[in-house]
């Protein structure tokens, strides 16, 4: 077993690397702090379309990516501002524990804390109405909560933007549609596994991996999202179709070619990607208020 301070010479350069790279500078109306299920421990949001509301709202519940190791809380801004201007939606952009200082199960831990919190408050939120979304280990979380750990219906839709889904699956054998570029190199993703699980063991675990969930345990409505450039691109769709193929789940997918892993994160003005960014959060929009 690596100790902390070999894990954290591996964490720390790709965290150095990803903050270079994406833009973590968030805006939000709120920002909130809740109790986690550890007394004096508490769980950041960014909450937006928060003010002046007239009674419970509907809610939107993300997470964003990280690979569990990378601070990237608020790189979801963009996102978070077009579904709350563009639906009514509250959105909540929920932080989570990272490894390796803190290894699996605590980011679901604090996800799941999050949900209970928006439940225990249904003179803010409209559990009725509430939804939840994720971006690469977000979707995992996003996918995880809604299948696994909360009952069926307690969420009206779910978002999974271009999520790992199978934690068993050895990296090297992670082969993207379009291999002309590489986002996540498999040495990436085997650090980010590293750093995450303690017990190797634990990547079989359905609050691991997706793709060990049965068909019939998740939502009613999922949107998922892949990208053609990205080695994770078929593991997610392969989920997408074992859901739509077995089961009458209302199951939309859409693989955006040309794009890397998490393209509306690092994207150039006027490029394929920022095409491609636009016309998804679009249809995010539009699915959560069919």
């Amino acid at each position: 077993m690596s100790s902390l301070n070999d894990l954290l010479k591996i964490a720390n350069p790709i965290r150095a690397h990803a903050l270079s790279i994406f833009n973590v500078t968030a805006h939000p109306d709120e920002v909130l702090q809740i109790p986690s299920r550890e007394e004096g421990r508490f769980i950041r949001i960014h909450a937006y379309n928060t003010l002046n509301r007239d009674g419970p709202a509907p809610v939107l519940v993300n997470f964003h990516g990280s690979g569990f190791v990378n601070p990237l809380h608020g790189s979801d801004d963009e996102f978070c501002k077009f579904i709350a201007q563009n639906t009514g939606f509250v959105v909540l952009d929920f932080a989570y524990r990272l490894s390796p200082e803190n290894q699996y199960p605590a980011a679901v831990h604090d996800a799941e804390d999050g949900v209970r919190w928006i439940l225990s408050h249904p003179e803010k939120f409209d559990a009725s109405r509430l939804s939840i979304s994720g971006f690469s280990a977000g979707g995992i979380l996003s996918l995880v909560l809604s299948s696994v750990i909360f009952p069926q219906g307690t969420f009206k839709n779910v978002l999974a933007f271009y999520p790992p889904t199978n934690s068993l699956q050895p990296s090297a054998e992670k082969i993207a549609p379009d291999a002309s570029k590489d986002a996540v190199p498999p040495e990436v993703l085997d650090s980010f596994l590293r750093c995450y699980f303690a017990n190797p063991e634990d990547a079989k675990s359905e609050l691991a991996s997706p793709a060990f969930i049965p068909a019939e345990k998740f939502s009613d409505r999922l949107l998922l999202v892949t990208a053609g450039c990205d080695r994770l691109c078929l593991e997610g769709e392969l989920l997408g179709n074992r859901i739509k193929d077995t089961t009458t789940k209302h199951v939309q997918m859409h693989r955006y070619d040309c794009c890397e892993h998490a393209f509306d994160k690092a994207y150039e003005k006027g490029s394929i990607q920022e095409r491609a960014k636009d016309n998804m959060y679009e249809r995010a929009a539009s699915f959560l208020i069919e």
